[in-house]
């Protein structure tokens, strides 16, 4: 009998024609519409594995009703809607699908970052409703990103793929990690500094953290107030990870210039949300990954990740590797 595998939304056909010959699916066909949380329960209690995004939420409730289930394969880079710890009691592996994404999303990331500082969307807008009478010394004026000093927040692939970026354009990289990376310190030139420090000398904050409890509101006003008045934040990581409410009352306010956003705490995010009320926001529906390549890579690394698992091989992205033993 084969395994069954609930997988949670329509995903790129790639991942469907690898799992097929294998596996029992039963694939929620809603597309663009999240699976309902009734409907997951139901469908996990007799699952084998289980294939879904972000936007699923995999607590102890819902493994409690999941006897069965030996793999939950995450098609995303981050897991932090997964109870890890919860899984691996259950001895349920746990995997992502990092790397294939990282360029991708560095991309997005700079694009942000540009977007942002030169008012690219708000000038768009401006054309486009014809308000555009005449050439102004100071029109739409933004700020530079040639030879300024960009502080990254979490040096992983992503950041080290955004601080190569950076280097093209002269600028001064400084960054925040758990700990020190000399080797990514000798290989782009970046600078460890505490986070203090870093928002008092960048002129663009770039969160690339992954979010944890530690990391959780890790920006706040305090954060915000050691900022410059001309500073840019840029957060293409995770919504939690930024005080929303803080980060409205920072650019309303002028402490700081302005934002560039691709995620948020609620997903979604409600189109009354202040933020979006603002000028000075740029923002984005979590599109960091979002190439045709790259999606489609991801989808079958997850769909790879889960057929490992199932067959008692070790996935090559298993995030919980206590469950193996090592």
């Amino acid at each position: 009998m084969k395994p069954k595998v609930v997988v949670t939304r329509r995903v790129p056909e790639r991942a469907i024609e690898l799992l097929a010959p294998h596996c029992e699916l039963d694939v929620w066909e809603e597309e663009d519409e999240p699976i309902p949380r009734e409907a997951l329960e139901r469908k996990i209690r007799d699952a084998d594995g289980l294939y879904c995004l972000l936007t699923e939420t995999i607590d102890r409730e819902l493994l409690e009703q999941a006897p069965r289930l030996r793999v939950i394969s995450n098609m995303a880079v981050g897991y932090n809607n997964i109870d890890v710890a919860e899984a691996t009691r259950r001895n349920i592996m746990v995997t992502n699908t990092p790397d294939v994404l990282t360029e991708t999303t560095a991309d997005l990331t700079f694009a942000l970052l540009m977007a942002t500082a030169r008012r690219i969307v708000e000038a768009e807008r401006f054309l486009r409703a014809g308000e555009w009478r005449t050439w102004s010394p100071m029109l739409l004026t933004g700020q530079d990103v040639y030879g300024a000093t960009m502080g990254i927040i979490g040096l992983g692939r992503i950041g080290q793929a955004v601080a190569r970026r950076a280097r093209g354009f002269n600028m001064r990289v400084v960054y925040h990690s758990t700990r020190p990376n000399e080797q990514a310190e000798r290989e782009l030139g970046a600078e460890y500094a505490g986070l203090d420090d870093l928002l008092a000398r960048s002129d663009y904050v770039v969160i690339m953290a992954p979010l944890t409890p530690q990391t959780r509101n890790l920006i706040g006003a305090r954060e915000l107030e050691l900022m410059k008045p001309t500073a840019v934040l840029i957060n293409a990581a995770r919504g939690g990870i930024v005080d929303e409410q803080a980060l409205y009352d920072a650019l309303k306010n002028g402490v700081i210039w302005a934002a560039g956003l691709d995620v948020f705490e609620r997903e979604p995010v409600p189109t009354d949300h202040p933020l979006l009320s603002l000028p000075n926001v740029t923002a984005l529906p979590h599109i960091g990954s979002a190439s045709i390549r790259t999606r489609t890579r991801m989808a079958e690394l997850a769909a790879e990740n889960l057929l490992d698992a199932l067959a008692g091989r070790v996935p090559r992205c298993l995030v919980n590797r206590e469950v193996v033993g090592e």
